[in-house]
Protein backbone atom coordinates (compact mmCIF):
# COMPACT_ATOMS: atom_id res chain seq x y z
CA UNK A 1 0.00 0.00 0.00
CA UNK A 2 1.19 3.56 -0.72
CA UNK A 3 2.46 5.77 2.10
CA UNK A 4 1.48 9.08 0.45
CA UNK A 5 -0.66 11.51 2.41
CA UNK A 6 -4.41 10.81 2.05
CA UNK A 7 -5.02 14.32 0.61
CA UNK A 8 -2.39 13.75 -2.08
CA UNK A 9 -3.91 10.39 -2.93
CA UNK A 10 -7.42 11.84 -2.98
CA UNK A 11 -6.46 14.72 -5.30
CA UNK A 12 -4.74 12.25 -7.61
CA UNK A 13 -7.84 10.06 -7.65
CA UNK A 14 -10.14 13.08 -8.21
CA UNK A 15 -8.08 14.48 -11.11
CA UNK A 16 -11.18 14.67 -13.32
CA UNK A 17 -12.70 17.08 -10.81
CA UNK A 18 -9.78 19.52 -10.63
CA UNK A 19 -11.61 22.14 -12.68
CA UNK A 20 -14.72 21.88 -10.52
CA UNK A 21 -12.64 21.94 -7.33
CA UNK A 22 -10.78 25.06 -8.52
CA UNK A 23 -14.07 26.80 -9.31
CA UNK A 24 -15.61 25.78 -5.98
CA UNK A 25 -12.47 27.05 -4.21
CA UNK A 26 -12.79 30.40 -6.02
CA UNK A 27 -16.42 30.70 -4.92
CA UNK A 28 -15.42 29.92 -1.32
CA UNK A 29 -12.65 32.55 -1.41
CA UNK A 30 -14.91 35.27 -2.88
CA UNK A 31 -17.68 34.45 -0.42
CA UNK A 32 -15.30 34.85 2.51
CA UNK A 33 -13.83 38.10 1.19
CA UNK A 34 -17.30 39.62 0.90
CA UNK A 35 -18.20 38.13 4.28
CA UNK A 36 -15.27 39.99 5.85
CA UNK A 37 -16.37 43.35 4.40
CA UNK A 38 -19.20 44.28 6.89
CA UNK A 39 -16.81 45.11 9.80
CA UNK A 40 -14.98 47.46 7.42
CA UNK A 41 -18.30 49.01 6.40
CA UNK A 42 -19.21 49.48 10.06
CA UNK A 43 -15.91 51.23 10.67
CA UNK A 44 -16.45 53.49 7.65
CA UNK A 45 -19.98 54.33 8.84
CA UNK A 46 -18.69 55.29 12.29
CA UNK A 47 -16.00 57.30 10.56
CA UNK A 48 -18.71 59.24 8.69
CA UNK A 49 -20.57 60.10 11.90
CA UNK A 50 -17.47 61.00 13.89
CA UNK A 51 -15.22 62.62 11.29
CA UNK A 52 -17.86 64.29 9.10
CA UNK A 53 -16.03 65.90 6.14
CA UNK A 54 -12.76 64.29 7.15
CA UNK A 55 -14.16 60.79 6.68
CA UNK A 56 -12.76 58.31 4.17
CA UNK A 57 -15.82 58.64 1.87
CA UNK A 58 -15.55 62.46 1.94
CA UNK A 59 -12.17 62.20 0.22
CA UNK A 60 -14.04 61.22 -2.97
CA UNK A 61 -15.93 64.52 -3.07
CA UNK A 62 -19.04 63.60 -1.07
CA UNK A 63 -19.06 66.06 1.83
CA UNK A 64 -22.68 65.64 2.94
CA UNK A 65 -22.94 62.99 5.65
CA UNK A 66 -26.36 61.69 4.52
CA UNK A 67 -25.00 61.29 0.99
CA UNK A 68 -22.07 59.38 2.44
CA UNK A 69 -24.45 57.13 4.40
CA UNK A 70 -26.50 56.46 1.25
CA UNK A 71 -23.31 55.50 -0.55
CA UNK A 72 -22.45 53.18 2.32
CA UNK A 73 -25.95 51.67 2.13
CA UNK A 74 -25.50 50.97 -1.58
CA UNK A 75 -22.08 49.41 -1.03
CA UNK A 76 -23.55 47.30 1.79
CA UNK A 77 -26.35 46.03 -0.45
CA UNK A 78 -23.81 45.07 -3.11
CA UNK A 79 -21.51 43.34 -0.61
CA UNK A 80 -24.32 41.34 0.98
CA UNK A 81 -25.71 40.40 -2.43
CA UNK A 82 -22.30 39.18 -3.58
CA UNK A 83 -21.75 37.28 -0.35
CA UNK A 84 -25.13 35.56 -0.74
CA UNK A 85 -24.50 34.80 -4.42
CA UNK A 86 -21.12 33.19 -3.81
CA UNK A 87 -22.43 31.30 -0.79
CA UNK A 88 -25.08 29.79 -3.05
CA UNK A 89 -22.50 29.02 -5.73
CA UNK A 90 -19.91 27.42 -3.43
CA UNK A 91 -22.56 25.36 -1.63
CA UNK A 92 -23.96 24.17 -4.96
CA UNK A 93 -20.52 23.39 -6.37
CA UNK A 94 -19.03 21.65 -3.33
CA UNK A 95 -22.14 19.57 -2.72
CA UNK A 96 -22.31 18.47 -6.34
CA UNK A 97 -18.62 17.57 -6.23
CA UNK A 98 -19.29 15.60 -3.04
CA UNK A 99 -22.22 13.73 -4.56
CA UNK A 100 -20.50 13.02 -7.87
CA UNK A 101 -17.22 11.94 -6.29
CA UNK A 102 -19.08 9.81 -3.76
CA UNK A 103 -20.96 8.06 -6.56
CA UNK A 104 -17.83 7.58 -8.66
CA UNK A 105 -15.78 6.31 -5.72
CA UNK A 106 -18.45 3.82 -4.70
CA UNK A 107 -18.88 2.55 -8.26
CA UNK A 108 -15.12 2.32 -8.83
CA UNK A 109 -14.66 0.47 -5.54
CA UNK A 110 -17.52 -1.93 -6.22
CA UNK A 111 -16.37 -2.62 -9.78
CA UNK A 112 -12.83 -3.17 -8.50
CA UNK A 113 -14.03 -5.58 -5.81
CA UNK A 114 -15.88 -7.60 -8.46
CA UNK A 115 -12.64 -7.93 -10.43
CA UNK A 116 -10.67 -9.31 -7.48
CA UNK A 117 -10.03 -13.04 -7.32
CA UNK A 118 -11.93 -15.38 -5.00
CA UNK A 119 -8.86 -15.80 -2.78
CA UNK A 120 -9.18 -12.13 -1.77
CA UNK A 121 -12.66 -12.68 -0.36
CA UNK A 122 -11.45 -15.58 1.76
CA UNK A 123 -9.44 -13.06 3.83
CA UNK A 124 -12.12 -10.34 3.94
CA UNK A 125 -15.44 -10.09 5.71
CA UNK A 126 -18.53 -8.99 3.80
CA UNK A 127 -19.31 -6.49 6.54
CA UNK A 128 -15.83 -4.97 6.27
CA UNK A 129 -16.21 -4.42 2.54
CA UNK A 130 -19.71 -3.04 3.07
CA UNK A 131 -18.27 -0.60 5.60
CA UNK A 132 -15.85 0.74 3.00
CA UNK A 133 -18.42 0.90 0.20
CA UNK A 134 -20.99 2.66 2.39
CA UNK A 135 -19.66 4.25 5.59
CA UNK A 136 -16.24 5.29 4.34
CA UNK A 137 -17.52 6.66 1.05
CA UNK A 138 -20.24 8.58 2.93
CA UNK A 139 -17.64 9.98 5.35
CA UNK A 140 -15.68 11.35 2.41
CA UNK A 141 -18.87 12.87 1.02
CA UNK A 142 -19.63 14.62 4.32
CA UNK A 143 -16.19 16.24 4.39
CA UNK A 144 -16.40 17.47 0.80
CA UNK A 145 -19.92 18.73 1.46
CA UNK A 146 -18.89 21.16 4.22
CA UNK A 147 -15.37 20.55 5.54
CA UNK A 148 -13.40 21.51 2.44
CA UNK A 149 -15.11 24.91 2.30
CA UNK A 150 -14.48 25.48 6.00
CA UNK A 151 -10.76 24.81 5.63
CA UNK A 152 -10.48 27.17 2.65
CA UNK A 153 -12.40 29.95 4.38
CA UNK A 154 -10.31 29.76 7.56
CA UNK A 155 -7.15 30.15 5.44
CA UNK A 156 -8.66 33.07 3.51
CA UNK A 157 -9.74 34.72 6.77
CA UNK A 158 -6.25 34.55 8.25
CA UNK A 159 -4.55 35.87 5.09
CA UNK A 160 -7.08 38.63 4.33
CA UNK A 161 -7.44 40.02 7.84
CA UNK A 162 -3.73 39.68 8.61
CA UNK A 163 -2.93 41.69 5.48
CA UNK A 164 -5.59 44.29 6.33
CA UNK A 165 -4.20 44.72 9.86
CA UNK A 166 -0.67 45.17 8.61
CA UNK A 167 -1.82 47.90 6.20
CA UNK A 168 -4.05 50.02 8.47
CA UNK A 169 -2.52 49.49 11.93
CA UNK A 170 0.83 47.71 11.88
CA UNK A 171 1.63 48.91 15.41
CA UNK A 172 -1.11 46.74 16.96
CA UNK A 173 -1.64 44.11 14.26
CA UNK A 174 0.96 41.80 15.80
CA UNK A 175 -1.19 41.50 18.92
CA UNK A 176 -3.93 39.75 16.98
CA UNK A 177 -1.38 37.56 15.22
CA UNK A 178 0.43 36.37 18.36
CA UNK A 179 -2.16 33.67 19.26
CA UNK A 180 -2.11 32.21 15.76
CA UNK A 181 1.13 30.19 16.03
CA UNK A 182 -0.29 28.60 19.17
CA UNK A 183 -3.50 27.77 17.34
CA UNK A 184 -1.67 26.34 14.32
CA UNK A 185 0.69 24.35 16.54
CA UNK A 186 -2.24 23.04 18.53
CA UNK A 187 -4.03 22.04 15.34
CA UNK A 188 -1.01 20.07 14.09
CA UNK A 189 -0.58 18.31 17.43
CA UNK A 190 -4.26 17.42 17.60
CA UNK A 191 -4.25 16.22 14.00
CA UNK A 192 -1.35 13.86 14.65
CA UNK A 193 -2.91 12.49 17.82
CA UNK A 194 -6.39 12.19 16.31
CA UNK A 195 -5.34 10.35 13.13
CA UNK A 196 -4.61 6.93 14.72
CA UNK A 197 -7.71 7.20 16.90
CA UNK A 198 -9.97 7.66 13.90
CA UNK A 199 -8.21 4.82 12.09
CA UNK A 200 -9.17 2.66 15.07
CA UNK A 201 -12.75 3.95 14.86
CA UNK A 202 -13.02 2.89 11.19
CA UNK A 203 -11.59 -0.55 12.03
CA UNK A 204 -14.04 -1.05 14.89
CA UNK A 205 -17.08 -0.07 12.83
CA UNK A 206 -15.86 -2.43 10.09
CA UNK A 207 -15.76 -5.31 12.60
CA UNK A 208 -19.21 -4.38 13.89
CA UNK A 209 -20.64 -4.33 10.36
CA UNK A 210 -19.00 -7.67 9.62
CA UNK A 211 -20.62 -9.30 12.66
CA UNK A 212 -24.01 -7.79 11.85
CA UNK A 213 -23.78 -9.04 8.27
CA UNK A 214 -22.83 -12.54 9.41
CA UNK A 215 -25.64 -12.68 11.95
CA UNK A 216 -28.33 -11.48 9.55
CA UNK A 217 -27.13 -14.00 6.96
CA UNK A 218 -27.24 -16.80 9.54
CA UNK A 219 -30.45 -15.82 11.30
CA UNK A 220 -32.02 -19.23 10.70
CA UNK A 221 -29.07 -20.96 12.41
CA UNK A 222 -29.23 -18.52 15.33
CA UNK A 223 -32.91 -19.23 15.82
CA UNK A 224 -32.55 -22.99 15.46
CA UNK A 225 -29.82 -23.11 18.12
CA UNK A 226 -31.62 -20.57 20.34
CA UNK A 227 -28.47 -18.46 20.58
CA UNK A 228 -30.12 -15.04 20.32
CA UNK A 229 -28.77 -14.01 23.72
CA UNK A 230 -25.23 -15.08 22.82
CA UNK A 231 -25.34 -13.14 19.54
CA UNK A 232 -26.70 -10.04 21.28
CA UNK A 233 -23.67 -10.28 23.57
CA UNK A 234 -21.30 -10.51 20.59
CA UNK A 235 -22.91 -7.50 18.89
CA UNK A 236 -22.80 -5.60 22.18
CA UNK A 237 -19.09 -6.37 22.49
CA UNK A 238 -18.32 -5.02 19.01
CA UNK A 239 -20.64 -2.04 19.50
CA UNK A 240 -18.96 -1.21 22.82
CA UNK A 241 -15.54 -1.41 21.17
CA UNK A 242 -16.77 1.01 18.48
CA UNK A 243 -18.23 3.31 21.12
CA UNK A 244 -15.04 3.24 23.19
CA UNK A 245 -12.92 4.04 20.12
CA UNK A 246 -15.19 6.99 19.36
CA UNK A 247 -15.04 8.14 22.97
CA UNK A 248 -11.25 8.17 22.87
CA UNK A 249 -11.33 10.33 19.73
CA UNK A 250 -14.09 12.58 21.06
CA UNK A 251 -12.29 13.13 24.37
CA UNK A 252 -9.28 14.52 22.52
CA UNK A 253 -11.15 16.48 19.86
CA UNK A 254 -13.53 18.07 22.42
CA UNK A 255 -10.61 19.59 24.33
CA UNK A 256 -9.44 21.51 21.27
CA UNK A 257 -12.00 24.34 21.21
CA UNK A 258 -11.70 25.40 24.90
CA UNK A 259 -7.93 25.72 24.55
CA UNK A 260 -8.29 27.74 21.36
CA UNK A 261 -10.84 30.04 23.04
CA UNK A 262 -8.26 31.05 25.63
CA UNK A 263 -5.74 31.89 22.93
CA UNK A 264 -8.38 33.94 21.10
CA UNK A 265 -9.25 35.81 24.28
CA UNK A 266 -5.66 36.98 24.73
CA UNK A 267 -5.52 38.45 21.23
CA UNK A 268 -8.92 40.09 21.53
CA UNK A 269 -8.10 41.73 24.90
CA UNK A 270 -4.74 42.96 23.57
CA UNK A 271 -6.41 44.74 20.64
CA UNK A 272 -9.19 46.06 22.89
CA UNK A 273 -6.79 47.65 25.38
CA UNK A 274 -3.83 48.75 23.31
CA UNK A 275 -5.93 49.81 20.32
CA UNK A 276 -8.18 51.80 22.69
CA UNK A 277 -5.15 53.53 24.15
CA UNK A 278 -4.07 54.62 20.66
CA UNK A 279 -7.55 56.13 20.11
CA UNK A 280 -7.30 58.02 23.43
CA UNK A 281 -3.88 59.30 22.42
CA UNK A 282 -5.27 60.36 19.03
CA UNK A 283 -2.99 58.02 17.11
CA UNK A 284 -5.86 55.87 15.76
CA UNK A 285 -9.23 56.90 14.33
CA UNK A 286 -12.37 55.66 16.09
CA UNK A 287 -13.65 54.05 12.91
CA UNK A 288 -10.42 52.13 12.41
CA UNK A 289 -10.46 51.06 16.05
CA UNK A 290 -14.01 49.70 15.62
CA UNK A 291 -12.88 47.82 12.54
CA UNK A 292 -9.89 46.38 14.37
CA UNK A 293 -12.04 45.13 17.25
CA UNK A 294 -14.56 43.52 14.93
CA UNK A 295 -11.87 42.12 12.66
CA UNK A 296 -9.97 40.59 15.56
CA UNK A 297 -13.04 38.60 16.41
CA UNK A 298 -13.56 37.68 12.76
CA UNK A 299 -9.92 36.63 12.53
CA UNK A 300 -9.69 34.50 15.63
CA UNK A 301 -13.21 33.26 16.30
CA UNK A 302 -13.55 31.11 13.15
CA UNK A 303 -10.47 29.26 14.33
CA UNK A 304 -12.62 27.69 17.06
CA UNK A 305 -14.37 25.79 14.28
CA UNK A 306 -11.04 24.14 13.53
CA UNK A 307 -11.93 21.59 16.18
CA UNK A 308 -15.06 20.41 14.34
CA UNK A 309 -13.40 20.81 10.96
CA UNK A 310 -10.35 18.87 12.12
CA UNK A 311 -12.60 16.18 13.53
CA UNK A 312 -14.44 15.89 10.22
CA UNK A 313 -11.13 16.00 8.33
CA UNK A 314 -9.55 13.18 10.32
CA UNK A 315 -12.59 10.96 9.94
CA UNK A 316 -12.58 11.63 6.20
CA UNK A 317 -8.85 10.94 5.85
CA UNK A 318 -9.16 7.64 7.73
CA UNK A 319 -12.01 6.67 5.40
CA UNK A 320 -10.13 7.90 2.33
CA UNK A 321 -7.14 5.75 3.24
CA UNK A 322 -9.30 2.62 3.56
CA UNK A 323 -11.14 3.37 0.31
CA UNK A 324 -8.01 4.08 -1.72
CA UNK A 325 -6.19 1.10 -0.20
CA UNK A 326 -9.02 -1.05 -1.53
CA UNK A 327 -8.75 0.56 -4.97
CA UNK A 328 -4.97 0.04 -4.91
CA UNK A 329 -5.36 -3.69 -4.26
CA UNK A 330 -4.07 -5.36 -7.40
CA UNK A 331 -5.85 -8.46 -8.74
CA UNK A 332 -3.54 -11.45 -8.81
CA UNK A 333 -5.52 -12.97 -11.70
CA UNK A 334 -5.49 -11.02 -14.95
CA UNK A 335 -7.89 -11.71 -17.80
CA UNK A 336 -6.44 -12.99 -21.04
CA UNK A 337 -7.02 -11.04 -24.24
CA UNK A 338 -8.06 -13.84 -26.59
CA UNK A 339 -11.79 -13.63 -27.37
CA UNK A 340 -14.02 -16.69 -27.12
CA UNK A 341 -17.25 -16.48 -29.08
CA UNK A 342 -19.82 -18.61 -27.26
CA UNK A 343 -21.50 -19.80 -30.45
CA UNK A 344 -18.17 -21.11 -31.77
CA UNK A 345 -17.18 -23.10 -28.68
CA UNK A 346 -17.08 -26.84 -29.34
CA UNK A 347 -16.58 -27.65 -25.67
CA UNK A 348 -13.57 -29.98 -25.53
CA UNK A 349 -11.79 -29.66 -22.17
CA UNK A 350 -8.31 -30.87 -21.26
CA UNK A 351 -6.56 -30.86 -17.89
CA UNK A 352 -2.79 -31.19 -18.35
CA UNK A 353 -0.81 -32.17 -15.23
CA UNK A 354 -2.87 -29.81 -13.10
CA UNK A 355 -1.93 -29.20 -9.48
CA UNK A 356 -3.55 -26.70 -7.15
CA UNK A 357 -3.01 -25.55 -3.57
CA UNK A 358 -4.77 -22.76 -1.69
CA UNK A 359 -2.83 -19.77 -0.36
CA UNK A 360 -2.53 -21.43 3.04
CA UNK A 361 -0.55 -24.24 1.41
CA UNK A 362 -3.33 -26.81 1.51
CA UNK A 363 -2.90 -29.02 -1.56
CA UNK A 364 -6.17 -30.08 -3.20
CA UNK A 365 -5.27 -31.30 -6.71
CA UNK A 366 -2.06 -33.13 -7.60
CA UNK A 367 -0.76 -33.76 -11.12
CA UNK A 368 -4.21 -34.38 -12.60
CA UNK A 369 -4.68 -35.08 -16.31
CA UNK A 370 -7.80 -36.03 -18.25
CA UNK A 371 -9.71 -34.99 -21.36
CA UNK A 372 -13.42 -34.38 -21.92
CA UNK A 373 -14.45 -34.67 -25.58
CA UNK A 374 -16.82 -32.04 -26.94
CA UNK A 375 -20.49 -32.86 -26.50
CA UNK A 376 -19.93 -35.68 -23.98
CA UNK A 377 -21.34 -36.03 -20.48
CA UNK A 378 -18.67 -36.65 -17.88
CA UNK A 379 -19.17 -37.21 -14.15
CA UNK A 380 -16.94 -36.85 -11.11
CA UNK A 381 -17.76 -38.70 -7.90
CA UNK A 382 -15.92 -39.20 -4.65
CA UNK A 383 -15.93 -38.36 -0.98
CA UNK A 384 -16.24 -34.82 0.35
CA UNK A 385 -12.92 -32.97 0.03
CA UNK A 386 -11.62 -35.11 -2.80
CA UNK A 387 -11.30 -32.06 -5.09
CA UNK A 388 -14.35 -32.41 -7.36
CA UNK A 389 -15.73 -28.90 -6.90
CA UNK A 390 -12.23 -27.42 -7.05
CA UNK A 391 -11.97 -28.68 -10.64
CA UNK A 392 -14.95 -26.50 -11.57
CA UNK A 393 -13.50 -23.46 -9.80
CA UNK A 394 -10.30 -23.91 -11.79
CA UNK A 395 -12.24 -24.35 -15.03
CA UNK A 396 -14.12 -21.09 -14.40
CA UNK A 397 -10.86 -19.38 -13.37
CA UNK A 398 -12.17 -18.51 -9.96
CA UNK A 399 -8.71 -19.72 -9.05
CA UNK A 400 -5.64 -20.31 -11.19
CA UNK A 401 -3.82 -23.62 -11.28
CA UNK A 402 -0.58 -23.85 -9.31
CA UNK A 403 0.97 -26.05 -12.00
CA UNK A 404 -0.11 -27.38 -15.37
CA UNK A 405 -2.79 -26.00 -17.68
CA UNK A 406 -6.51 -26.21 -18.42
CA UNK A 407 -7.54 -25.84 -22.06
CA UNK A 408 -10.87 -25.32 -23.78
CA UNK A 409 -10.82 -26.20 -27.46
CA UNK A 410 -7.03 -26.31 -27.19
CA UNK A 411 -6.63 -22.80 -25.71
CA UNK A 412 -5.31 -22.25 -22.18
CA UNK A 413 -8.08 -20.63 -20.13
CA UNK A 414 -5.52 -18.12 -18.80
CA UNK A 415 -5.17 -16.74 -22.33
CA UNK A 416 -8.92 -16.33 -22.82
CA UNK A 417 -10.95 -13.25 -22.06
CA UNK A 418 -12.30 -14.04 -18.59
CA UNK A 419 -15.80 -12.74 -19.30
CA UNK A 420 -16.04 -14.76 -22.53
CA UNK A 421 -14.80 -17.87 -20.71
CA UNK A 422 -17.48 -17.65 -18.04
CA UNK A 423 -20.22 -16.83 -20.52
CA UNK A 424 -19.43 -20.12 -22.25
CA UNK A 425 -20.00 -22.12 -19.05
CA UNK A 426 -23.33 -22.56 -17.30
CA UNK A 427 -23.01 -23.44 -13.64
CA UNK A 428 -25.63 -24.95 -11.37
CA UNK A 429 -24.01 -24.94 -7.97
CA UNK A 430 -24.87 -26.92 -4.87
CA UNK A 431 -24.93 -23.62 -2.97
CA UNK A 432 -27.70 -21.95 -4.97
CA UNK A 433 -27.78 -18.16 -4.77
CA UNK A 434 -30.98 -16.40 -5.72
CA UNK A 435 -31.27 -12.63 -5.69
CA UNK A 436 -34.00 -10.72 -3.91
CA UNK A 437 -36.48 -10.39 -6.76
CA UNK A 438 -39.09 -12.35 -8.64
CA UNK A 439 -38.81 -15.90 -9.94
CA UNK A 440 -38.95 -14.40 -13.43
CA UNK A 441 -36.00 -12.09 -12.73
CA UNK A 442 -33.92 -14.87 -11.19
CA UNK A 443 -34.37 -17.18 -14.17
CA UNK A 444 -33.52 -14.35 -16.58
CA UNK A 445 -30.44 -13.31 -14.59
CA UNK A 446 -27.50 -13.14 -16.99
CA UNK A 447 -29.78 -13.50 -20.03
CA UNK A 448 -31.59 -10.21 -19.58
CA UNK A 449 -32.92 -9.98 -23.13
CA UNK A 450 -34.81 -13.29 -22.95
CA UNK A 451 -38.50 -13.30 -23.85
CA UNK A 452 -41.21 -14.59 -21.53
CA UNK A 453 -41.66 -17.62 -23.78
CA UNK A 454 -37.96 -18.49 -23.53
CA UNK A 455 -38.07 -18.10 -19.73
CA UNK A 456 -41.15 -20.34 -19.47
CA UNK A 457 -39.51 -22.95 -21.71
CA UNK A 458 -36.34 -22.93 -19.58
CA UNK A 459 -38.44 -23.33 -16.44
CA UNK A 460 -40.23 -26.35 -17.96
CA UNK A 461 -36.90 -27.90 -18.90
CA UNK A 462 -35.66 -27.38 -15.35
CA UNK A 463 -38.86 -28.86 -13.92
CA UNK A 464 -39.66 -25.51 -12.28
CA UNK A 465 -42.66 -24.29 -14.25
CA UNK A 466 -45.23 -26.30 -12.32
CA UNK A 467 -44.30 -25.08 -8.84
CA UNK A 468 -43.76 -21.48 -10.05
CA UNK A 469 -47.30 -21.28 -11.42
CA UNK A 470 -48.60 -22.34 -8.00
CA UNK A 471 -46.82 -19.49 -6.20
CA UNK A 472 -49.04 -16.57 -5.06
CA UNK A 473 -48.04 -14.32 -7.97
CA UNK A 474 -46.65 -16.97 -10.30
CA UNK A 475 -43.50 -15.86 -12.05
CA UNK A 476 -43.84 -12.40 -10.44
CA UNK A 477 -43.57 -13.84 -6.92
CA UNK A 478 -40.72 -12.30 -4.93
CA UNK A 479 -38.57 -15.19 -3.70
CA UNK A 480 -36.89 -13.25 -0.88
CA UNK A 481 -33.22 -12.68 -0.14
CA UNK A 482 -31.23 -15.77 -1.18
CA UNK A 483 -34.56 -17.32 -2.19
CA UNK A 484 -35.52 -17.96 1.43
CA UNK A 485 -39.23 -18.17 0.57
CA UNK A 486 -38.57 -21.30 -1.50
CA UNK A 487 -37.56 -24.81 -0.50
CA UNK A 488 -34.09 -26.12 -1.28
CA UNK A 489 -35.41 -28.17 -4.19
CA UNK A 490 -37.31 -25.22 -5.62
CA UNK A 491 -34.22 -23.03 -5.46
CA UNK A 492 -32.24 -25.75 -7.19
CA UNK A 493 -34.75 -26.02 -10.02
CA UNK A 494 -34.77 -22.24 -10.53
CA UNK A 495 -30.99 -22.38 -10.76
CA UNK A 496 -31.18 -25.12 -13.38
CA UNK A 497 -33.72 -23.10 -15.37
CA UNK A 498 -31.37 -20.11 -15.21
CA UNK A 499 -28.51 -22.20 -16.62
CA UNK A 500 -30.76 -23.68 -19.31
CA UNK A 501 -31.85 -20.21 -20.44
CA UNK A 502 -28.20 -19.19 -20.74
CA UNK A 503 -27.80 -22.03 -23.27
CA UNK A 504 -24.04 -22.46 -22.73
CA UNK A 505 -21.88 -24.85 -24.79
CA UNK A 506 -20.48 -26.21 -21.49
CA UNK A 507 -22.85 -27.06 -18.64
CA UNK A 508 -21.67 -27.84 -15.11
CA UNK A 509 -24.02 -29.38 -12.56
CA UNK A 510 -22.37 -29.39 -9.13
CA UNK A 511 -24.54 -31.51 -6.82
CA UNK A 512 -27.60 -30.25 -8.71
CA UNK A 513 -29.87 -32.88 -7.14
CA UNK A 514 -28.48 -32.71 -3.60
CA UNK A 515 -31.45 -30.79 -2.19
CA UNK A 516 -34.33 -32.48 -3.97
CA UNK A 517 -36.52 -35.49 -3.22
CA UNK A 518 -36.46 -38.68 -5.25
CA UNK A 519 -39.37 -37.65 -7.43
CA UNK A 520 -37.82 -34.28 -8.26
CA UNK A 521 -34.46 -35.94 -8.83
CA UNK A 522 -36.03 -38.21 -11.41
CA UNK A 523 -37.63 -35.21 -13.10
CA UNK A 524 -34.34 -33.30 -13.11
CA UNK A 525 -32.54 -36.31 -14.54
CA UNK A 526 -35.01 -36.36 -17.42
CA UNK A 527 -34.37 -32.67 -18.03
CA UNK A 528 -30.60 -33.22 -17.78
CA UNK A 529 -30.79 -35.84 -20.49
CA UNK A 530 -32.55 -33.32 -22.71
CA UNK A 531 -30.32 -30.32 -22.03
CA UNK A 532 -27.05 -32.27 -22.30
CA UNK A 533 -27.68 -33.07 -25.95
CA UNK A 534 -25.27 -31.16 -28.15
CA UNK A 535 -23.20 -29.69 -25.31
CA UNK A 536 -20.38 -30.74 -23.00
CA UNK A 537 -21.84 -31.60 -19.60
CA UNK A 538 -19.94 -32.08 -16.36
CA UNK A 539 -21.76 -33.71 -13.45
CA UNK A 540 -20.53 -33.69 -9.87
CA UNK A 541 -22.60 -35.76 -7.50
CA UNK A 542 -22.73 -37.84 -4.38
CA UNK A 543 -25.90 -39.56 -5.61
CA UNK A 544 -24.62 -42.09 -8.11
CA UNK A 545 -28.09 -42.47 -9.57
CA UNK A 546 -27.57 -38.98 -11.04
CA UNK A 547 -24.45 -39.98 -12.98
CA UNK A 548 -25.10 -43.59 -13.99
CA UNK A 549 -25.90 -42.59 -17.60
CA UNK A 550 -22.79 -40.44 -18.05
CA UNK A 551 -20.46 -41.30 -20.93
CA UNK A 552 -17.58 -41.53 -18.49
CA UNK A 553 -17.27 -41.40 -14.71
CA UNK A 554 -14.15 -40.39 -12.79
CA UNK A 555 -13.75 -41.43 -9.16
CA UNK A 556 -11.60 -38.99 -7.15
CA UNK A 557 -9.78 -39.38 -3.86
CA UNK A 558 -7.37 -36.86 -2.33
CA UNK A 559 -7.07 -34.82 -5.51
CA UNK A 560 -6.34 -37.78 -7.77
CA UNK A 561 -8.35 -39.95 -10.15
CA UNK A 562 -8.42 -43.48 -8.78
CA UNK A 563 -10.99 -45.07 -11.12
CA UNK A 564 -12.56 -44.21 -14.46
CA UNK A 565 -15.03 -45.75 -16.86
CA UNK A 566 -18.77 -45.97 -17.47
CA UNK A 567 -21.23 -47.17 -14.84
CA UNK A 568 -21.18 -50.83 -15.83
CA UNK A 569 -17.40 -51.13 -16.15
CA UNK A 570 -16.87 -49.45 -12.76
CA UNK A 571 -19.29 -51.86 -11.12
CA UNK A 572 -17.37 -54.72 -12.73
CA UNK A 573 -14.11 -53.43 -11.23
CA UNK A 574 -15.65 -53.92 -7.79
CA UNK A 575 -13.70 -50.96 -6.39
CA UNK A 576 -14.65 -47.72 -4.62
CA UNK A 577 -17.42 -46.88 -7.06
CA UNK A 578 -18.99 -50.32 -6.71
CA UNK A 579 -18.88 -50.00 -2.91
CA UNK A 580 -20.58 -46.60 -3.07
CA UNK A 581 -23.22 -47.97 -5.43
CA UNK A 582 -24.02 -50.87 -3.15
CA UNK A 583 -24.27 -48.60 -0.12
CA UNK A 584 -26.62 -46.18 -1.87
CA UNK A 585 -28.83 -48.88 -3.33
CA UNK A 586 -29.02 -50.79 -0.06
CA UNK A 587 -27.18 -53.88 -1.27
CA UNK A 588 -24.30 -53.35 1.19
CA UNK A 589 -26.68 -53.17 4.13
CA UNK A 590 -28.30 -56.41 3.02
CA UNK A 591 -24.86 -58.08 2.79
CA UNK A 592 -23.97 -56.89 6.29
CA UNK A 593 -27.32 -58.08 7.62
CA UNK A 594 -26.82 -61.52 6.06
CA UNK A 595 -23.23 -61.67 7.29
Amino acid sequence: MTTSHPVTRLLKYAKNYRGDISLATLYSVLNKLFDLAPPILIGLSIDILVSDQASFIARFGYSDRMTQLYIMAGITIFVWAMESLFQYLFALKWRNIAQNLQHEARMDAYAHVQDLEMAYFEDQSTGGLMSILNNDVNQLERFLDTGANQVIQVIVTVIAIGTYFMVIAPSVAWMAVVPMPLIVWGSIVFQRRLAPRYTTVREKVSMLNGQLSNNLGGIATIKSFATEGYEIGRIASHSNAYRDANRAAIKLSASFVPLIRMAIMSGFIAILIFGGRLVIEGALAVGLYSTLVYMTQRLLWPLTSLGETLDLYQRAMASTTRLLDLLDTKPSMISGDEPLATEQVRGSIRFENVSFAYANGLSVIEDLSFEIPAGKTIAFVGSTGSGKTTLIKLLLRLYDVTEGAICIDGVDVRDLDMQDLRRAIGLVSQDVYLFHGTAHENIAYGTFDASDEEIFAAARTGEAHEFITKLPDGYMTVVGERGQKLSGGQRQRLSIARAVLKNPPILVLDEATSAVDNETEAAIQRSMERISIGRTTILIAHRLSTVRNADKIYVMEDGRITEQGDHDSLLAENGTYADLWRIQTGERREELAIG
